[in-house]
């Protein structure tokens, strides 16, 4: 099993990721209105904050990869 392939792989993958993400703007624009809502002025970021719009993002990343159960 030659190491270059893996890398050949991963490679033709990283190129593809942009456009089978592209649907996914606005989960992600609702996870960064959130984590910046949550993060304003003084207020610190706190766990789970966002867990929701997070979900929902990483949901939508992996129907768009077709690696999930989805």
């Amino acid at each position: 099993m030659s190491g270059q392939g893996v890398w050949l792989r991963a490679r033709a993958r990283l190129r593809r990721f942009p456009e089978l993400l592209a649907g996914c703007g606005e989960q992600a624009a609702a996870y960064g209105r959130c984590v910046a809502a949550a993060s304003a002025g003084s207020a610190e970021l706190r766990r789970d904050a966002c867990a929701e719009e997070f979900r929902a993002l990483k949901d939508c990343f992996t129907r768009a990869v077709g690696t999930g159960p989805h």
